[in-house]
């Protein structure tokens, strides 16, 4: 089993085996963290899975208790821990406090080793794992297995919010009986998914009466009459009022259930006790999905309910009872957010001719081309800028310096070098971004010795970048060329608003040669899933404020397609690897190198390169 999964991991810095001895300390792979005396390791799985475990510094020896947490959707591995609030932190961060609520746990439940494993899908979503996966309820449960066993656990909770209740009924979808060593199912706002048809119910009432030790908690609110912009924001039979509905009226067909009022909840009581759901009526018709997590303890109740530990921690709707438990920074993975701008190296330029004197602007060659045939734009966009119309801010590259850990442990320093801003017509006082097609972007790149970038690159941009502005989608005329010209203006409208606001803060503006900017386009970009889709054109990102990329890495489109939206930033072809200068194309398909600029694998360029558009026919 876990030679299975290990072959399905990135290991990241360490090599690890199942544990021997069942209370050795530290765990294996496992680093110290100075917040709250924990030991902590961060795993990426290669289908993109992020997981962490966090650990007491000083296990016990005791009873050892796996608690697997399911992150919500739109929410990171980072901001489900959480971390103190902050008006430059998303406010993502205050909001469920899964690692604080764990330590009040540890707390007031000293006889067990409590461990906290947090695993988030790679698109934020594990509704949208599941449909991209065809196997995706067993790598669930593969991951769950190898998780318990990694840390020697005697037995397994599991938890979540939100579309993280998709992970635990993909887990309860790939058991045919669910197993003895999981005692708790707690979902908090999270079982939108329950279905009779699939057998959630005949499952859970199993595996209920195969122990008294066996419980699970459902908390719900209300939530079929809650509106947002003046529109329902659950349809005819969704949310989880509903499903909780329905999972009681399953669960009625096999043991008595009992309803009272409890504090502000509906609390409804089968098997004694081992079945809790809780339902808020919502009497305020207020939004209460995140609230019932954090603000008003959900996890310690799910937690701790038919246990010595219920009541002692503080009160189920608040307040907070773990607000000492919580750390001032978030959590910070190893293998993120590494990148930064390298002052100490030398941009390199772009190798295009100087600009020409006579040259177009920007607002000119719009005007003269603005009623052009596809290819005849492309053609004359990449005239201009193979003649070196290309605004001067642009031709200096800005070194990038990121970290990459190989499989045997050895790190990586990388430098690469990107353009601060997307591909323009015209100069520095008068241009425009002009998107182009993966064809007429990689011809460019040749010309001026540079490549495209990838999905990691464009994630690193927007961890090292002095300037990030809000993404601004258009929806009319995507493919129009004045359109290009107004999404233009309307960045660079933004951007005058940040400066200025910049310097009424009293902050200094970033200097020439060290402006990234980020924020305003989709990047064109290598991926391996080029290979599956011959003739199309892979984009990614455009990410918003809270550094969640719009746009997932997509090869739905045909190679020739282009929109307001896709941006061309160029790379060097060559980067510095240890202080050595190396071509891209080659750290890119190395084993090891790779990593330091794919989080794909291994890319060969070549096999990657578009497919020249046949000339029109005259």
């Amino acid at each position: 089993m876990w030679n299975t999964l290990r072959g399905a991991l990135l290991v990241v810095g360490w090599c690890m085996a199942v544990p021997q001895v069942a209370w050795a300390q530290p765990l294996p792979g496992f680093q110290a963290s100075t917040v709250f005396d924990e030991q902590i390791r961060w795993d990426r799985l290669k289908n993109g899975v992020r997981v962490l475990v966090n650990a007491p510094a000083r296990l016990q020896g005791k009873q050892r208790l796996l608690v697997v947490f399911a992150t919500p959707n739109g929410n990171t591995l980072e901001q489900t821990l959480g971390c103190v609030a902050s008006k430059e932190r998303d406010w993502r961060f205050d909001i469920q406090h899964v690692a604080a609520q764990v330590r009040r746990l540890r707390e007031i439940a000293p006889e067990r080793d409590v461990i906290l494993a947090v695993v988030q899908s790679p698109k934020l979503s594990w509704p949208a794992f599941r449909q991209d996966h065809k196997d995706a309820d067993q790598q669930i449960l593969q991951l769950v297995r190898t998780l318990q066993q990694e840390v020697a656990a005697e037995s397994v909770a599991l938890t979540c919010h939100s579309g993280g209740g998709s992970f635990l009924f993909g887990y309860v979808n790939a058991l045919d009986k669910l197993p003895a060593d999981l005692e708790r199912i707690v979902f908090l706002d999270a079982n939108y998914s329950y279905s009779d048809d699939l057998r959630h119910g005949d499952k859970l009432f199993e595996w209920l009466k195969g122990g008294a030790t066996r419980h699970l908690v459902v908390v719900a609110y209300d939530d079929r009459e809650i509106t947002l912009n003046g529109k329902k924001i659950v349809g005819a039979m969704g949310g989880t009022y509903r499903a909780s509905q329905r999972m009681l009226t399953r669960f009625r067909r096999d043991f008595p259930v009992t309803e009272i009022d409890s504090g502000a909840f509906r609390q409804a009581t089968g098997l004694e006790g081992q079945l809790q759901v809780f339902i808020h009526p919502n009497p305020d018709n207020k939004i209460l999905h995140t609230a019932l997590v954090g603000e008003m303890n959900g996890l310690l109740q799910g937690m701790t309910l038919g246990t010595a530990a219920h009541g002692k921690w503080g009160a189920f709707g608040g307040p907070r009872a773990y607000s000492q438990w919580v750390q001032a920074e978030p959590f910070v993975d190893p293998q993120m957010n590494r990148s930064r701008i390298d002052t100490s190296v030398l941009p390199v330029r772009l190798a295009l001719p100087d600009r020409p004197a006579t040259a177009l602007s920007g607002s000119q060659f719009i005007a003269q081309n603005k009623d052009l045939s596809r290819q005849s734009r492309e053609a004359a966009v990449l005239k201009e800028l193979l003649s070196g119309n290309v605004p001067e801010k642009l031709c200096a590259l800005v070194p990038i310096h990121v970290e990459a850990t190989g499989k045997a442990g050895a790190k990586q320093t990388g430098v690469y070098f990107v353009m601060p801003d997307y591909l323009a017509v015209g100069s520095d006082a008068d241009n425009v971004r002009m998107p182009m097609t993966p064809q007429t972007a990689v011809a460019i790149a040749e010309a001026a010795r540079c490549t495209l970038i990838t999905t990691k690159i464009s994630e690193d941009l927007f961890a090292a970048a002095t300037v990030k502005l809000k993404p601004h989608p258009l929806t009319k005329d995507r493919d129009v060329t004045t359109t290009f010209r107004e999404h233009h203006q309307r960045i660079e409208e933004q951007l005058q608003a940040w400066q200025a606001a910049q310097v009424q803060a009293g902050k200094v503006l970033p200097a020439a040669g060290s402006t990234l900017l980020v924020g305003i386009k989709k990047d064109v970009v290598w991926s391996n899933r080029l290979k599956e889709k011959p003739h199309k054109v892979a984009i990614y990102g455009w990410h918003q404020l809270d550094a969640q990329p719009i746009q997932p890495l997509y090869v739905g489109h045909v190679d020739w397609y282009v929109d307001y939206s896709h941006g061309v930033r160029l790379m060097a072809d060559t980067m510095l690897v240890d202080g050595k200068s190396v071509p891209v194309a080659d750290v890119l398909k190395d084993p090891e190198l790779h990593r330091l600029v794919s989080d794909e694998g291994p890319l060969n360029i070549a096999d990657l390169r578009p497919t020249p558009e046949p000339a029109p026919v005259k």
